[in-house]
């Protein structure tokens, strides 16, 4: 890797060439990107006017290990000899971002006697955390502790080990991710979990729809374990059962029409399971032994076509602060159809056809997007709809009000015969009144109003931190059908603190408002109430 005096270096005698604007470029003379010029750069770039004290930004560059010039170049959809192609620049921009190391970058093009030069800069961010994260809703606490490190050695593979505990279990979580998987493109991630009341391992591999003119993907994907499944009604526990699973999916997609400003694509997928879920381990407060349940093998295929123009925002203090952020404002549309057979294991009264259905529509001003979304699918069996899920949403955002970012979101969902532990549950999702505790409000029918005024204190205190205010006001729940409507509401403001120098911005809250509109037991939660917890990502 070449020194900073070398690159700095490099970089004055581009900028001391002549260099010729884009737009004098005529159709007889292509674009055609000759060579790509890559400048990574540390946390905290000796060129900027921070705050943070020096002792800090020495210690921080020389424990992390910058990001290799072979990983970025790697992630770019661009290539040397490639035609120039805005779009596709831009998407290279976004993959370098999603990859998650960085806290800024720049994708841009300068000219060299004559032929065009792709310049990228990143700028890394801390990747080492030790974790010791709390959060606290209406009294339920959750806590973890661990280490995570989002960019091992300087090449974007993630290494998580963290201990959790919840209002319900604790649970140990080791996670490894690699975006280039023995090559370019394919990616692998696994992970494990060893709950208090069970255990879980995960895995997935392939090849995926990388950018918007990708032709081709393939991966497998699949899970292997026995946990409990808790289950709640009304604020109190009600009831858990077992699951035991063993899973394995394999899915692949063509692309009929690809280029970088729209797609239409091909998909299957094929899934074999041996799903179970067993009896209960208590009867009344008498332990019985859990029973040898009996095989249930089912195998399950689907295909389907999906259109898609990609349409992203590039936004700052949506839902982090100092760094660029990619908003997905797309236009889709994905319809799939599915086949549970009897042949592949399904019970008489259970085997049918499946069909899904989603679609996004947006639109946009300067300094603001509207987006809606839904996404439904559901199963028959003869003549009657067996199981069903839809759920649905609309955002809408703006800026025109300078430091603020003002967001209005409004979203309902209704599921039919959901499995256990499928329900609707608004504390796990963050899809619900942040005051509430946990397992307020759950069940088979969920909606859920939010407006927010997040309002930019300091952009970047002492070079570290970003500050915020939001006032906000939430109204929502979830329900059983045919049971009582179970919503309520809470109004007050939020303090938003969030990291800037690390690889992942997440925007810690300090909620203090007011609730009401349920009960837990007969008891209502109406009063006064402060949260801390993750800030709600739109």
């Amino acid at each position: 890797m070449p020194s900073s005096k070398a690159i700095a270096a490099g970089l004055v005698f581009l900028a001391a060439l002549p260099l010729r604007s884009l737009q004098s470029q005529t159709r007889a003379d292509p674009l055609v990107i000759d060579t790509i010029i890559v400048v990574a750069r540390d946390i905290f770039d000796p060129g900027e006017m921070i705050e943070t004290p020096s002792m800090i930004t020495r210690v921080a560059d020389a424990l992390h290990v910058r990001t290799r010039t072979s990983v970025i170049r790697r992630t770019l959809t661009v290539n040397q000899g490639d035609p120039y192609d805005p779009k596709r620049v831009a998407e290279s921009a976004r993959a370098l971002r999603g990859l998650g190391v960085f806290r800024e970058v720049g994708v841009d093009t300068v000219r060299v006697h004559g032929r065009l030069a792709l310049l990228v800069e990143t700028a890394d961010g801390w990747s080492t955390k030790p974790q010791f994260n709390f959060s606290s809703s209406g009294g339920s606490i959750t806590w973890a502790a661990g280490i995570e490190e989002d960019n091992l050695l300087g090449t974007a593979t993630s290494l998580r080990a963290l201990y959790t505990k919840t209002p319900d279990r604790s649970l140990g979580q080791f996670v490894y991710s690699n975006p280039h998987f023995l090559g370019r493109r394919p990616r692998m991630s696994v992970s494990y979990l060893a709950l208090s009341d069970g255990n879980l391992a995960s895995w997935s591999v392939g090849v995926p729809f990388y950018e918007t003119a990708a032709r081709r993907s393939y991966g497998t994907n699949g899970e292997v374990g026995t946990v409990r499944v808790l289950e709640f009604e009304n604020g109190v526990f009600r009831d858990s059962v077992r699951r035991e699973v063993l899973r394995f999916n394999v899915n692949g997609g063509v692309a009929l029409h690809a280029t970088s400003s729209s797609y239409v694509r091909l998909w299957g997928t094929a899934i074999w399971r041996r799903e179970q879920f067993g009896p209960r381990e208590l009867v009344g407060d008498t332990p019985v032994g859990l029973e040898v349940l009996p095989d249930s093998i089912y195998g399950t295929v689907g295909a389907g076509i999906e259109y898609g123009h990609p349409d992203f925002h590039v936004l700052r203090h949506f839902n982090t602060y100092a760094r660029r952020e990619d908003v997905n404002v797309s236009q889709f549309l994905r319809v799939g159809l599915w086949a549970a057979p009897e042949s592949f294991g399904y019970p008489a009264g259970k085997a049918g056809v499946g069909a899904e259905f989603g679609g996004g529509v947006s639109g946009g001003w300067s300094g603001g997007f509207v987006s809606l979304r839904v996404r439904t699918n559901a199963l028959f069996t003869g003549s009657e709809v067996d199981s069903a899920r839809i759920r649905g949403g609309v955002t809408i955002a703006s800026q025109n009000i300078a430091d603020q970012t003002i967001i209005v979101h409004f979203e309902a969902g209704a599921l039919r015969r959901p499995r256990p532990g499928a329900e609707y549950d608004p504390w796990e999702d963050q899809t619900g009144p942040r005051l509430f505790p946990a397992h307020a409000v759950t069940g088979d029918r969920t909606v859920w109003f939010a407006f927010e005024d997040r309002i930019l204190v300091e952009e970047e205190a002492w070079g570290l931190v970003g500050v915020g205010l939001a006032p906000y006001f939430d109204w929502g729940g979830a329900w059983y059908q045919g049971k009582e409507t179970r919503v309520g509401g809470n109004v007050g403001v939020s303090a938003r603190l969030g990291p800037t120098r690390a690889v992942r911005g997440e925007v810690t809250e300090i909620a203090i408002g007011y609730r009401f509109g349920v009960d837990i037991g007969g008891t209502p939660i109406d009063g006064w109430a402060v949260t801390i917890r993750r800030g709600i990502v739109f």
